[in-house]
């Protein structure tokens, strides 16, 4: 492991404890608010900038994503987006603590599940993480705006059938994912810059869309359906669209061990609580 993909990954550790903190403290604060609406975008904007608490949960996910930005231009995207995954514990711990409450069996299970998918993670780490060929552009946009739109769909047609907090969890952890891949993508520079409009507008609508779903459950249920789908989606578009390798023989089976274990983690962790909406 070269000292480039060393500080990559310490930098995306540090990145999902700050998000995921950051989760917690937004949901928080959203969930005190009147009801935000995506029909009064503006009135919505500004009951959470005048709420210290959200801004400050909003700025500790902000600096989360400085770090991650960094760790994308050091590493490959699935290899950072695998870190990224365990983060699901830490929301699991963090709610857990600041609630007062003991966390339930599948909650212990999700979370041991995230834990040991980092620890197989970093037994791949003695394999070569190749760093990719790129994919091609219409490749990435077509990835781009297949996950757009069913994340638009998600959001007009999935709440009569999800419920709105993971409706609104599924389709905000969609349209992250689209600000992930395109900040690995912004990061190559050279006309890939252009990827800034896609990373601005994925970020901004799936911040809103988890601050809608925040109204309507708990934290571990929303960020967590989102962080799902967050990682999954550009750890499968790292190795799909943007050719990324994985390491041969053993260590190759034990990075796929390691990317089931922490989805499986997250949805565990991702169940609705009834007890936790608002």
């Amino acid at each position: 492991m070269t000292a480039a993909t060393a500080l990559a990954l310490a930098l995306a550790c540090v990145s999902t404890v700050l998000t995921n903190l950051a989760y917690q403290r937004e949901h928080d604060a959203a969930a005190a608010l009147p009801v935000l609406s995506m029909r009064r975008p503006l009135h919505s904007l500004h009951l959470l900038l005048a709420d210290r608490t959200w801004m400050l949960g909003f700025a500790m996910e902000t600096s989360g994503f400085l770090l991650y930005a960094v760790a994308l231009a050091l590493a490959p995207l699935a290899l950072v987006q695998s870190i990224e995954a365990g983060g699901i514990g830490v929301l699991a711990y963090v709610q857990a603590r600041l609630g007062g409450r003991h966390l339930s069996r599948r909650e212990v299970t999700g979370a041991t599940l995230s834990v040991l998918g980092l620890a197989a993670l970093a037994g791949s780490l003695a394999g070569a993480s190749g760093s990719g060929s790129g994919g091609s552009t219409a490749g990435v946009l077509a990835w781009i705006g297949a996950t757009a739109a069913v994340a638009v769909a998600i959001f007009t047609a999935g709440r009569r059938v999800l419920g709105a907090a993971v409706a609104d969890g599924v389709a905000g952890g969609l349209l992250f994912s689209i600000g992930d891949i395109s900040t690995k993508l912004a990061t190559q520079g050279g006309a890939r810059i252009g990827f800034v409009v896609t990373l601005v507008a994925g970020y901004a609508l799936g911040t809103s869309l988890l601050q809608l779903g925040y109204q309507a459950g708990g934290a571990l249920t929303v960020a967590g359906v989102a962080t799902l789908l967050t990682n999954a989606l550009p750890i499968a578009a790292g190795t799909i669209v943007l050719g990324e390798a994985v390491p041969g023989g053993a260590l190759g089976v034990l990075r796929v061990v390691a990317f089931a274990a922490v989805c499986a983690g997250a949805v565990l962790l991702a169940r609705d609580d009834p007890d936790a909406a608002r």
